[in-house]
């Protein structure tokens, strides 16, 4: 099952990954500018959308992926020029966290990994270093060309204009949510067994010698780090909660800390370098156990708050604010949840965590749920209070109804268009060269349509 599943999620992850496409093919089929364009690049991205298609390639696909490559490669170029930089530190958190995410499909089994890859973490890390480098960089330039464009009310009123009625689109029913997470509160017992249990930690590695990253591996609670020693690599001011950051900072290079205390719970943190405002660190992790007395606690907690926002006494905005989890996304949006798909407060059904769905299945609008327990992706616990705040029947798109989801069609219509028009005006001064096997192909063809040609 996991070979089914890694390459497609390498796909999401890195732009190539194929390794041993990259080991057989190694010829350079386009130049844009000093920027080039592999047959190894081109044939891991036709292996990856073949295997999710079944082994079929839409018609022209090869074509379509090889225009994407040189648009990522003029963007890439451009960016040079232009002086944009990706720090060292960003391509390093992110082939972490993107590592990361891989290792979590395979269970954490590091041996797996590197058994698949036939390469360690470290090499494989290496292999993509520059690959990720480059999506940044392109990143980055898409985002500097397209800074700044909007559309107008009047603008959105002409596009859904354009639209034929017989091919507006058809809207499912959609709720917007609000929600009051809370954070179970740690007792002092259990408090106080983890810090002492960090302090004989500190012990062993300071006192009795044993290696900080092998004690990290056996005992720490942050999974992610644990399996690579506690290593957080490098990181600037304001990446980390401000507790931890504030110990980090005041250390010397290879200096251990006395316990830490964050919002994930205790840590004990070494630093291992400084350059300029960056830190390289590792730390272990302790975190207190929650009880089923601290559980109860705090479903009692959220029932009183229920019963305050029932009868009028506060308002959920105020709720969110006294009471609520500050380190979620609704909390600085008074509570209402935003749908990651979209990147707007509707949600589908479909959309919805299933504990979710069931909790407002009955609901009507403006009323409150019983709080609930759930887990996030770290595994914290915490509980849930609901307010079901709108609800829409099924629908034929309208501006009235449907503003919002219009108004981002329309800008990305706008920014598709400007993007087209900028990578026509960039490639006239960009030194362009396409291998004569290509140049069949009509995306391709455009490229060498008044370039910068040989």
């Amino acid at each position: 099952m996991i070979k089914k599943v890694i390459p497609g999620l390498v796909a999401l992850i890195f732009t190539t990954g194929l390794f041993a496409q990259r080991e057989v093919i190694e010829k350079i089929i386009a130049n844009v500018g000093n920027e080039f364009v592999l047959l190894s690049e081109l044939e891991e991205q036709v292996a990856l959308v073949s295997e999710k298609q079944g082994g079929k390639l839409p018609p022209g696909a090869r074509c379509i992926m090889l225009d994407n490559l040189l648009t990522q490669k003029l963007m890439v170029n451009q960016a040079k020029i232009d002086s944009i930089e990706v720090k060292d530190e960003e391509v390093e958190a992110q082939l972490n966290a993107r590592i990361e995410q891989i290792l979590d499909y395979m269970g954490g089994d590091v041996s797996q990994f590197e058994e698949y890859y036939g390469q360690s973490i470290g090499e494989v890390k290496e292999s993509f270093r520059e690959d990720l480098r480059g999506q940044l960089l392109a990143e980055r330039m898409r985002s500097k060309v397209m800074e700044g464009i909007s559309v107008t009310p009047s603008e959105v009123k002409a596009f859904f204009k354009k639209i034929p009625r017989d091919s507006l689109p058809y809207f499912n029913s959609e709720v917007e949510i609000g929600e009051i997470v809370y954070k179970p509160q740690v007792n002092e017992t259990e408090r106080r067994k983890a810090i002492e249990k960090l302090e004989a930690l500190r012990k062993r590695i300071v006192e009795g010698g044993e290696a900080f990253e092998e004690v990290a591996k056996k005992y720490s609670d942050d999974f992610a780090s644990a399996r690579i020693g506690g290593d957080l690599g490098w990181t600037k001011r304001g990446k980390f909660v401000p507790a931890f950051e504030a110990a980090a900072y005041k250390l010397d290079e290879n200096e251990i800390s006395q316990v830490v205390e964050s919002e994930f719970g205790f840590h004990l943190i070494q630093l291992l370098g400084r350059r300029g405002n960056s830190i390289s660190t590792r730390h272990i992790l302790v975190k207190p156990e929650i009880t089923d007395a601290d559980l109860d606690l705090a479903s009692t907690k959220l029932d009183s708050v229920q019963q305050l926002l029932l009868t009028d006494s506060l308002t959920f905005s105020k709720a969110v604010k006294t009471y609520g989890y500050d380190q979620v996304q609704s909390y600085n949006n008074d509570g209402k949840m935003i749908n990651p798909a979209s990147g707007n407060s509707f949600f589908e059904i479909g959309d919805l965590d299933p504990a979710i769905y069931f909790t407002i299945d009955t609901m009507q609008v403006g009323s409150f749920s019983q709080p609930f327990y759930f887990t996030d992706q770290r595994g914290e616990k915490f509980f849930r209070l609901i307010q079901l705040q709108s609800r829409s029947e099924p629908h034929v798109a309208s501006l009235e109804k449907d503003y919002s989801k219009i108004q981002a069609a329309a800008i990305d219509e706008k920014r598709s268009a400007f993007i087209s028009e900028w990578i026509e005006q960039t490639v006239l001064s960009t030194y362009i060269r396409i291998d004569q096997g290509y140049l069949g192909c009509p995306d391709v063809e455009k490229w060498l349509e008044g370039a910068n040609k040989p």
